[in-house]
């Protein structure tokens, strides 16, 4: 069975924001990595639209190898998109989910292959509603964003989380790679 892993920026304030965080070559390279290891990213509708943008620099690259070799590795991994509006998606490598989200992504993790992987938000929020997502990495960015989406703003019922790695990038990033664990009982007493 696949596994499937949230990986996601993040301010130190929590907030999910992609203009917060500035990538450097470091990140980019980071991410690619990762992506060439995905079966397939899930994407809903409007982080999908922010990723196209890797498509004109796939077409055009920029010169600097990291940010290139990911645009190269983006536009090439399968995307899976959750999206009541969109009927085109314009990218060879995507196609829109045609079950509701639990049930595709509990199809997706019974067949063969890399593990899934999921970047936007709300999929993030609701498929750890469902208790779908095996492990999160939280790219967390040296930087406090003052507003904006936090991630975890719907998430209602206490989740516990166990960290399993950390990996710090020269700029001050850190990939921080839980685990969601049950909790342990708590001994009654009177």
């Amino acid at each position: 069975m696949r596994k499937l892993i949230a990986a996601i920026n993040m301010t130190l304030d929590g907030v999910c924001d992609h203009t917060a965080g500035i990538p450097d070559e470091e990140i980019h390279q980071h991410y690619a990595d990762l992506l060439r290891n995905a079966g397939v990213v899930l994407y809903g509708r409007t982080t999908f639209q922010l990723m196209k943008y890797w498509q004109t620099i796939a077409a055009n690259p920029t010169g600097t190898h990291a940010t290139d070799d990911f645009a190269v590795v983006m536009d090439q991994v399968p995307k899976r998109v959750f999206s009541h509006t969109l009927k085109q998606l314009g990218w060879a490598s995507a196609q829109l989910a045609t079950q509701p989200l639990a049930e595709e992504v509990v199809t997706l993790k019974q067949q063969a292959g890399k593990d899934l992987f999921v970047g936007s938000r709300s999929l993030i929020v609701q498929l750890l509603k469902l208790r779908l997502i095996d492990e999160l990495q939280l790219c967390v960015y040296p930087v406090v964003a003052g507003n904006g989406l936090p991630l975890f703003e719907d998430v209602n019922d206490r989740m516990m989380l166990t960290l399993v790695d950390t990996k710090v990038f020269r700029g001050g990033a850190i990939v921080l790679y839980y685990r969601p664990s049950e909790p342990e009982a708590i001994p009654f007493s009177a």
